[in-house]
């Protein structure tokens, strides 16, 4: 057996995906993974890690991709699913593409970037580096992927980060709070060159990654057939309104002016105050709002998607048909709405009747 996903279906995702975008599409986009599906095949010998950082340099990449393949060859794709990766070296890898220690925590299930050295923030300089070791290891991922699924498979954009979130990897949050008062404008130098980088590392990517790649996906994968992002600020938790405008909102608008698809990952109740400020961003298509840990589920904030959706604005969620019902029963309706979802074989069933109650089959 292979990856169940056929030339016919991508046509598909592709059609209503457009539509979607567009605003035309009179009903949800779901897609939803059954987990359990014979693979056919020998389980490869290398683990399954989330983080693609933590295989160690000496495993190929193509062993990387054939474990990947593996993972997807068990998985059945239903209602606007499709076959996707993502490599993960962590969110904000660009800071270790300039020159930041990544230090992998393979017990914590994650990793960490920091400087290898304290600078003033007047010293600090960013710069394009394509002869990084980060960034020619995750080409070399793509290179090996493109190559095994020829366009079966989305790839999607690693994690490059939020600008000021890049920044506090170099000048740790606690600096960088006190230097948006004592030195505004370098903090604006640095977030500037930051924005240049950031942009020279996507287009690098995509430029190896295109025409095979089916389209464009990130993190999330929300299917794009022109250039998509979910950008993101985690910084911003911590700032007020007045700063956020100031200091995060420019660079935010210039990147969703380039981006075809622009999304924003709304992470936290901390980050709340400046929701109206995001949805006054034209060139911004959506918003995913994570509660956070701790905090009711995503059915539990009305307001919050209300607003959304009364700025024109598309939305997506993770979690289940019971989510999406809430939230339709709110909003009046789903449209608009992207429901991610993961399951096993054993509620296919229900999976199906959720999907045909919304027309997605």
């Amino acid at each position: 057996m292979s990856i169940e996903f056929s030339p016919d279906r991508w046509n598909k995702i592709k059609a209503d995906a457009r539509a979607w975008w567009a605003g035309e599409l009179d009903r949800p986009l779901i897609q939803v993974t059954l987990s359990g599906r014979d693979p056919g095949r020998p389980e490869p010998p290398i683990p399954s890690y989330g983080f693609s950082a933590f295989y160690d340099d000496a495993v190929p990449a193509e062993a990387i991709i054939d474990r990947w393949d593996y993972n997807l060859s068990s998985l059945r794709f239903l209602g606007d699913a499709f076959p996707s990766i993502w490599s993960n070296f962590g969110a904000g890898v660009i800071a270790a593409f300039m020159g930041a220690n990544l230090k992998k925590a393979i017990p914590a299930g994650t990793v960490w970037f920091h400087p290898k050295r304290a600078q003033e923030i007047e010293n600090i300089h960013f710069q394009f580096e394509p002869d990084n070791r980060w960034f020619k290891r995750i080409q070399n991922i793509y290179r090996a992927g493109l190559d095994h699924w020829q366009g079966q498979v989305q790839m999607g954009m690693t994690d490059l980060g939020g600008n000021l979130d890049i920044l506090s990897s170099f000048r740790p949050s606690e600096k960088l709070l006190l230097d948006l008062y004592d030195h505004p404008a370098e903090v604006k130098r640095l977030t500037g060159e930051a924005h240049e980088c950031w942009w020279q590392y996507f287009d690098t990517f995509n430029a190896l990654l295109h025409p095979v790649n089916p389209g464009y996906t990130a993190w999330t994968p929300l299917f794009s057939e022109i250039p998509y992002y979910i950008l993101q600020c985690d910084f911003c938790y911590m700032i007020s309104p007045a700063m956020f405008d100031e200091f995060v909102k420019p660079e935010l608008q210039a990147s969703c002016r380039r981006l075809g698809n622009a999304f924003y990952h709304l992470d936290g109740p901390g980050q709340l105050p400046h929701l109206d400020s995001l949805l006054s961003i034209p060139e911004l298509k959506g918003v995913q709002w994570i509660p956070g840990a701790g905090q009711p589920d995503m059915a539990h904030w009305p307001e919050v998607y209300r607003k959304i959706r009364q700025a024109g604005k598309l939305i997506q969620i993770s979690g289940t048909f019971e989510t999406l019902d809430s939230l339709a029963t709110q909003l009046g309706s789903a449209k608009g709405i992207c429901l991610l979802a993961g399951c096993n074989l054993a509620q296919e069933k229900e999976v199906l009747a959720g999907l045909r109650r919304y027309g997605a089959i």
